[in-house]
C-alpha cells in the first residue's frame, strides 16, 4: 500500500521520511481509526469505573486519576495494537523510538525533556465534545515552550508544550473524529436526573428501578453496555435487561422492547427503521400491533403479529416477546 492510497487526513508538507513510516505504520493497522477511537473510549470507562462508583462524567474525576489516564491510554494503546517496548520512550515502531501523550485539551501535551528530538504520537479525547485526535510530530526543542509550572517549593517541572504558532507541525493521522457517545453525559438533565432517582423513595432507587427507567425515557438511540453497567451498579448487570425479572419484563406492559446485538433482533430494528444496535448497544422502542390507519408506517412481524412504533396517538398494550435467540434463555 501506497501512503497516498491511505485513508484519512493527509499530511501536507513533511520531510521527516521517519514519520512518515510510522504514519503508514499506523494507518495500515487501523485504517478508519475505529480500533484507535475504542481504546479511548475503553479508556475513559475505564477511569470512571462506573460499575463501582456510579460516575459517568470526566469532571468528577480525581486529580490522580486524571493524570492517570495518559499512562492508561499508553497501555491500552500498546495492548490493542502489540506494539513493542522502546528502549527510551514508550513504544518502538517499524525499529522507532516512539513517545505517546495524551491530553484532554488539544495541542495541551506536555514533553518530557527525554522526549526532545524524537518522535510523538499525540493522543486528544474530550468526552464533553464527543471527539478525539492522534497525530504525529518531531519534538523539535526550537519549536517548544517551557510548560511555565512551577510547583509549591518553586521547582519547574523542566516539561514543554508545542507553541500556538507551531501547532501546524502535527501530522494528523485522524482529526476531530466521532467519539462514541457517553449517553448519561449528554441527555438532558431532567431526564438524568429522572433515571438517576426514578422513585421519590430513597428506597427505591435500586439499580434495576434505573435501568427501567432508562429504556423507558431514552427510547430510538443506542445505549452502550457500559451505561448499562453504571445505572445497574452489578456484576451481573446485565440481569437487570433480561426478561426474567429485568427490564424487558418490567416494561412489556407497556408496550416497550428492548432490541438487542443478536441478528434477529437487529434485522427487527432494521424493518421499523429505527437505530440498529451494534455490538454491546441495546435499543428501545414503545410498539403498537399493526392496524389499518398505520398504513403507511414501517413494521415487523414479531410473536404472531405485525407491530410498529408506536406514537402519542396509539394506546399502550402490552409489546410483543422478541424474536428467540441462540441462548436457551433470552438476554
Amino acid at each position: 500500500m501506497q501512503l497516498a492510497d491511505l485513508p484519512g487526513p493527509q499530511p501536507g508538507v513533511c520531510d521527516d521520511p521517519e514519520l512518515m513510516l510510522v504514519r503508514q505504520h499506523l494507518l495500515t493497522l487501523d485504517p478508519d481509526g475505529h480500533r484507535f477511537a475504542k481504546v479511548l473510549r475503553d479508556t475513559i470507562d475505564q477511569l470512571l469505573d462506573g460499575e463501582h462508583t456510579g460516575r459517568f462524567d470526566w469532571r468528577d474525576l480525581h486529580k490522580t486519576e486524571k493524570t492517570h489516564a495518559g499512562t492508561l491510554v499508553e497501555i491500552n494503546l500498546q495492548r490493542e495494537f502489540g506494539f513493542a517496548d522502546g528502549q527510551d520512550m514508550d513504544y518502538l515502531i517499524e525499529g522507532l523510538e516512539v513517545d505517546c501523550k495524551f491530553s484532554q485539551k488539544l495541542y495541551g501535551w506536555m514533553i518530557p525533556p527525554e522526549a526532545l528530538g524524537e518522535l510523538c504520537l499525540v493522543v486528544w479525547a474530550d468526552d464533553q465534545q464527543s471527539r478525539w485526535s492522534a497525530g504525529l510530530f518531531r519534538a523539535d526543542r526550537q519549536k517548544l515552550t517551557t510548560s511555565g509550572t512551577v510547583t509549591k517549593k518553586g521547582n519547574r517541572d523542566g516539561k514543554f508544550s508545542l507553541t500556538k504558532q507551531h501547532h501546524a507541525l502535527v501530522t494528523w493521522l485522524w482529526h476531530n473524529e466521532p467519539l462514541q457517545e457517553n449517553l448519561l453525559l449528554h441527555i438532558p438533565a431532567e431526564t438524568r436526573q429522572a433515571i438517576l432517582n426514578p422513585s421519590a423513595n430513597p428506597r427505591r432507587n435500586s439499580g434495576q428501578a434505573r435501568v427501567s427507567e432508562l429504556f423507558r425515557r431514552v427510547q430510538r438511540r443506542p445505549v452502550s453496555r457500559t451505561v448499562v453497567r453504571t445505572l445497574a451498579q452489578q456484576k451481573d448487570y446485565m440481569k437487570r435487561v433480561r426478561y426474567n425479572g429485568g427490564a424487558r419484563a418490567i416494561l412489556q406492559p407497556e408496550g416497550i422492547v428492548i432490541f438487542g446485538d443478536y441478528p434477529n433482533h437487529q434485522a427487527a430494528a432494521a424493518q421499523l427503521e429505527i437505530p440498529v444496535p451494534q455490538e454491546g448497544e441495546f435499543v428501545s422502542a414503545r410498539l403498537s400491533r399493526a392496524q389499518p390507519r398505520h398504513s403507511d408506517r414501517p413494521r415487523a412481524f414479531m410473536d404472531g403479529h405485525y407491530w410498529v412504533l408506536a406514537d402519542d396517538t396509539d394506546p399502550i398494550e402490552a409489546a410483543p416477546l422478541l424474536p428467540e435467540t441462540k441462548k436457551a434463555s433470552q438476554d
